[in-house]
């Protein structure tokens, strides 16, 4: 069986290739074509040097395609995998450093808030660039798997304005499924689920084990575990005022509801400093930061470790390879699938991107009808539904005033922030991140013109109520376990290099 995969963005090492060895791992896929794209020739090298020991080491023939030159990656591919992060982590650091000077204390800010939304607008305007590669050099029947944040914006453009069949993918489910097991010391593989909502914000509506309900002993069990009592407070003090327990980590949830990160003096009452998932002030900029320094400096230790094993124990969870192995082969595979709602939830919007179980066999990727989600969980979709679809449409328009909106609508930013604070954040944002938002050219010149004229919105410098320093490359030495670990972390993100002006 022989078929063209594309991976975009793949100079994100761990994700790129644990990826690929899930796609290795199906027999009938040992002559499949595999190509990688990045716009970092000096990241790329590395990715594809590492996985094709790999694939040496497992005995398969196959011979990457690398270039920086994404048109060749894409050309006649049936799938696309992609995993950009445009703008990186120069980029990334203004989505956080900025807001905290208007008191927006972000954990992560790649989904929702000032970081997430931002997030968006630089990834939207290249993704549609994308698709239209996609459209025109790819086969006709061409999937896309998008696996970039903020997921539901992303996957939303690609369907509304790309042209281009996209499937969001996420392990948020997965994860929180793992807990959930746990907190009744059960398997994972014992617990049913229905999972249902919008990317990070998905709601355990069912679980069960052997036909018995166990949703109703949740908040029990969760409160009783030695570990999850201490480092998801958020998750269960959401799930004892809405019933339901939530996908997300402490850290992104926190950020997407106006409860928690509001007030400075409180933030410390919600998260752990244990993980940076579990609510730490711009941890994951910490963490992408230390991942990438970690990587270059030990990447020729990397090459002298044991390669990854292409076998099916070895397997990961992420739902990529076992999409393309249903769909070609006709092995039924479930998941919990990124798309667009079209009636599976009846009350969230037909247009929303919903998160909710679908199969997928050799007919395709089918999309059960979930019904109504309770109305509380629905309630806290619904908000960032509204925020999600005004950046989308600002972000595809260049529509600064629709970007305003977005700013006031989503919840911790409306939380902490008045209107003037959050138009004077926008024009800084826009301001900083000019080179990855060409839609906004005559909107940046305006707002650079106001930022002079002075007047200005009084603001300070804020470092956040829970900020760990970067750790240096000295630091991660002293445990090289944990910084291998870190750096795999990192790739959470998907991070990506700057993109050059020729690209955008």
């Amino acid at each position: 069986m022989s078929f063209k995969v594309a991976f975009i963005g793949a100079g994100s090492i761990g994700f790129t290739r644990g990826i690929l060895r899930d796609l290795l791992a199906v027999p009938e896929f040992n002559e499949i074509e595999v190509a990688f794209t990045d716009i970092s020739q000096h990241n790329l090298d590395m990715v594809t040097e590492l996985c094709q020991r790999d694939i040496r080491e497992n005995g398969l023939s196959i011979q990457i395609q690398s270039s920086t030159d994404r048109k060749i990656a894409l050309k006649d591919a049936i799938y696309v995998i992609c995993t950009i992060r445009v703008g990186g982590l120069e980029g990334f650091a203004t989505d956080v450093d900025i807001p905290l000077k208007y008191g927006v204390d972000q954990c992560v800010g790649d989904t929702l808030c000032a970081g997430g939304i931002m997030y968006g607008q630089r990834g939207i305007a290249e993704m549609l660039d994308i698709c239209k590669d996609i459209r025109e050099l790819s086969a006709p029947d061409v999937l896309l798997l998008n696996y970039s944040n903020p997921m539901a914006m992303m996957t939303w453009a690609c369907n509304k304005y790309g042209g281009v069949r996209t499937i969001g993918l996420c392990h948020g489910v997965q994860h929180g499924h793992h807990q959930i097991a746990e907190v009744y010391g059960l398997e994972k593989q014992d617990v049913d689920i229905v999972c249902a909502g919008i990317n990070h914000q998905t709601w355990y509506i069912q679980a069960s084990h052997k036909g018995k309900d166990l949703t109703a002993g949740l908040l029990e069990a969760f409160e009783k575990h030695p570990e999850y009592s201490r480092t998801e407070k958020v998750r269960i003090d959401m799930l004892r005022r809405f019933g339901y327990y939530s996908t997300e980590s402490n850290g992104h949830l926190s950020e997407y509801v106006p409860w928690y990160r509001k007030r400075p003096d409180e933030i410390l009452d919600w998260i752990d400093l244990g993980s940076w998932i579990n609510g730490e002030t711009g941890g994951y900029l910490r963490v992408c930061t230390e991942g990438r320094n970690w990587f270059e400096t030990d990447f020729p230790n990397w090459m002298k470790e044991d390669p990854l094993v292409y076998t099916a124990e070895n397997r990961g969870e992420e739902h990529g390879s076992y999409i393309i192995e249903g769909l070609e082969t006709g092995r039924v595979y479930r998941g919990h699938f990124n798309v667009v709602n079209n009636g599976v939830i009846s009350n969230l919007p037909d247009d929303a991107i919903i998160e909710a179980p679908g199969y997928v066999d050799r007919n395709g990727i089918s999309m059960p009808h979930v019904g109504e989600l309770p109305l509380g969980p629905a309630a806290v979709c619904n908000v960032s539904i509204s925020v999600q679809r005004l950046a989308v449409e600002a972000a595809v328009h260049g529509d600064d005033k629709l970007l305003r909106q977005a700013f006031m609508m989503d919840p911790l930013v409306g939380a902490v922030c008045n209107p003037k604070e959050i138009w004077q954040m926008v024009d800084e944002m826009l301001v900083a991140q000019e080179a990855w938002l060409p839609q906004y050219k005559a909107a940046i010149a305006e707002a650079r013109q106001r930022l002079a004229a002075g007047d200005l919105v009084p603001t300070r410098p804020y470092e956040g109520a829970a900020r760990l320093k970067v750790k240096t490359i000295e630091e991660m030495q002293l445990d090289r376990e944990a910084a291998n670990k870190n750096a795999g972390e990192s790739d959470k993100g998907k991070e990506r290099e700057k993109v050059q002006p020729s690209q955008a």
